[in-house]
């Protein structure tokens, strides 16, 4: 709202898209205004051109196909990347979950994948362009195909194919239910050298009765079993999770199991939210905790997070590093290892893009920094520029560093 009076008072067009004003179109701020729903966006320049002639476009209508609901627009629309290097695939749209408070669901609806062979040929295409990294998203991956009889697990082993020497695959979020059941094969997956072991598991609460009053599905045991699971048989893999702070009825005792869950674990990478109630979700008709207690339990948790530095024990390691993006200060390249931990390295042109071995002498709450390895290979995509009869691609050279394990407090 606030970005939309703004844009507004400059006198610019505005054309609103995503989740919640697909799911509530009728909001106040939205009054007057041009609106673009998530299966509309390949009639996005339409829109645009109508609003810039000063007219009032709503297109808000779900697809129907053969009985099946679309999952939102065509994976080939043409599309400027934000970096050239990474390619962003949505593997599905919707979910099969019914989270108390959330908006996205009532604007996405159930789950609807697209097939393994429009993916497939998805990354191959974006490979030929020139990315050298793919990000599969998704409101819950683990969920994928379930609506067409096709698992997580199939689909990343036939991406797995498509991804060339140098370049590198991240699976997106999964929610904890659906992924149970593929951990032995997701582990297989995660352990390929171009695969990043990383993945992104939202746990929200580790309180049971909360987890219960907002609809997850799972217990706080089964996404234990699902990060120990892991942990064990993909060595130094990394687990991002989310939590929301003070959602309505959780009490201290609740609230200091998720502390305790955060001690365990000392997740690297944690989104910690602050409950706030969605218009038109069950969770804003619930009794509410008062915004004073949400806010502290907020800052007693990011002080918890801010309390370890997950990457110090690895100063000294070599790693094996892929070189995709600037920093935010823009004085350095970002780089990830296999972990997809994020490696500071010199800015220097001929990085981008490869892959580079490095040693870590430095490291901070959110990253560590790496100095290029002298006489060691810069590894380009093999898909640009093919291996010379008799050499020798540089992953087969060199095994990438194995961290140890960060023995939690």
């Amino acid at each position: 709202g606030k970005r939309q009076r703004k844009a507004q008072d400059q006198n610019k067009t505005v054309v609103v898209a995503g989740c919640v004003p697909q799911a509530q179109p009728r909001m106040d701020y939205l009054k007057g205004l041009s609106i673009i729903g998530v299966q509309q966006i390949d009639r996005v320049v339409e829109v645009v051109d109508e609003a810039v002639k000063g007219h009032t476009v709503r297109l808000l209508a779900q697809k129907k196909d053969n009985g099946r609901r679309l999952g939102g627009a065509r994976l080939d629309l043409p599309k400027i990347r934000k970096n050239p290097l990474i390619e962003i695939i949505s593997i599905n749209t919707g979910c099969l979950n019914a989270c108390t408070y959330c908006k996205t669901k009532h604007a996405r609806g159930s789950l609807a994948s697209y097939s393994v062979v429009e993916l497939v040929e998805r990354a191959r295409q974006s490979f030929q362009e020139g990315v050298c990294e793919i990000w599969l998203t998704s409101e819950d991956t683990g969920a994928y195909g379930r609506d067409i009889g096709v698992t997580l697990p199939s689909l990343l082993w036939a991406l797995v194919r498509e991804v060339p020497e140098g370049c590198m695959l991240r699976v997106g979020m999964t929610n904890p239910p659906y992924i149970l059941e593929h951990l032995e094969e997701m582990a297989k997956i995660l352990n390929h050298p171009r695969v990043y072991a990383f993945l992104h598991v939202p746990v929200q609460s580790a309180s049971d009765s909360v987890l219960m009053d907002m609809k997850r599905e799972y217990c706080c045991r089964d996404f234990m079993r699902v990060v120990d699971f892991l942990k064990d048989k993909v060595p130094g893999i990394t687990i991002a999770t989310d939590i929301i702070c003070g959602f309505p009825g959780e009490t201290d005792a609740d609230f200091q199991e998720t502390l305790e869950l955060v001690k365990k674990y000392r997740f690297p990478s944690l989104f910690i939210n602050q409950f706030y109630p969605r218009p038109g979700t069950p969770a804003a008709k619930m009794e509410q905790v008062p915004a004073q207690v949400k806010k502290q339990r907020t800052k007693q948790l990011s002080a918890l997070f801010h309390s370890y530095n997950p990457y110090d024990h690895k100063v000294g390691e070599r790693q094996r590093v892929l070189v995709t993006e600037d920093s935010f200060d823009s004085q350095y390249y970002v780089a990830h290892n296999k972990y997809y931990e994020q490696v500071l390295v010199p800015k220097r042109p001929e990085f981008k893009g490869q892959m580079i071995t490095v040693d870590i002498y430095d490291s901070g709450k959110h990253f560590m920094r790496g100095r290029m390895v002298k006489d060691t290979a810069v590894i380009s995509p093999s898909i640009s520029r093919p291996l010379q009869k008799g050499e020798v691609s540089g992953l087969a050279q060199v095994r990438p560093a194995v961290p140890r394990l960060c023995v939690s407090a």
